[in-house]
């Protein structure tokens, strides 16, 4: 049997006649939709096989990714972001206020975001009859970096350029900048995928159009960037990703972000374990 001959049996006992696997992102069939629709969304279960056992991470979770066209600027990926944690936010307050003064009170009294008068208790929500404004701050990688030299709190793993922050780094930057969501930008090439948008910096400090949102309590929350639509850049980093670009594309942009951790996030739950039904990790899988 020749070797073409092996891979050709191989392939007919794949269910789908060709190998496939669990996804870890929608984002490339977004950006494809996006071509089309221009503003585009996904809500569905995502793969990690992270060997993880922390409290903020499972193998499997839920995820809401958000793709635009004709998008050159963060600040348009931020602001949908924003949009979506305020508009959920005020969607279970509005509908499930006992829901979530049940687990305020019996579950995370400390981390209480609205008490029976209706005044915020969280410093990054203020609420105004029904609706709540949201604080934040924006800061680049290298202010993260400076901020992070400077402080006086010993960390695990040492704050340097070009490495990415930890969550013991991105809890200390929300703490210093008063408990307020923040927003970090432009992170170090090196450091990020490859669809990510080069900044077309010159020097050692070459970033890429990038942005997490970390919050109090859990680290990051979102994280997108704009997409490298630019044909040449990305025939040195990835050929099979091409196919997107060959044909035309646009500017564009989008994010993810994991519904559990929102949810740890409005409910002041500390395990991410103890919001998803059937939680599955490393080295657990029971159902």
């Amino acid at each position: 049997q020749t070797s073409d001959e092996a891979r050709e049996s191989a392939e007919k006992t794949h269910f789908f006649n060709v190998p496939a696997f669990l996804t870890v992102s929608g984002q490339l069939h977004l950006e494809v939709m996006a071509g089309a629709f221009t503003h585009v969304f996904t809500f569905g279960p995502t793969f990690r096989a992270e060997n993880s056992q922390s409290r903020r991470h499972l193998a499997e979770f839920y995820m809401v990714e958000a793709e635009l066209s004709f998008t050159e600027s963060l600040q348009d990926i931020m602001q949908v972001m924003e949009d979506l944690f305020k508009t959920a936010t005020n969607t279970v307050l509005s509908k499930c206020p006992r829901d979530v003064e049940l687990f305020h009170k019996y579950i995370a009294p400390a981390q209480k975001v609205i008490n029976v008068t209706g005044k915020s208790c969280n410093p990054f929500m203020h609420f105004e009859g029904s609706s709540f404004f949201f604080f934040s701050c924006r800061i680049s990688y290298n202010e993260a970096v400076e901020i992070l030299k400077q402080a006086s709190q010993t960390f695990t793993f040492k704050p340097e350029w070009g490495c990415d922050l930890q969550t013991e780094h991105e809890k200390y930057l929300v703490k210093h900048c008063g408990e307020v969501p923040v927003f970090v930008i432009n992170y170090p090439y090196d450091l990020k995928p490859f669809y990510m948008r080069d900044n077309d910096e010159d020097g050692p400090q070459h970033t890429v159009a990038a942005v997490d949102l970390l919050v109090p309590g859990i680290g990051e929350l979102c994280g997108g960037s704009l997409r490298e639509e630019r044909l040449p850049y990305l025939e040195s980093r990835l050929q099979r990703y091409l196919d997107l670009r060959k044909f035309g594309s646009v500017p564009h942009g989008g994010f993810g972000m994991g519904f559990e951790r929102y949810l740890q996030c409005l409910l002041g739950v500390d395990n991410i374990k103890d919001v998803i039904p059937f939680p599955r990790f490393s080295h657990s899988c029971l159902l």
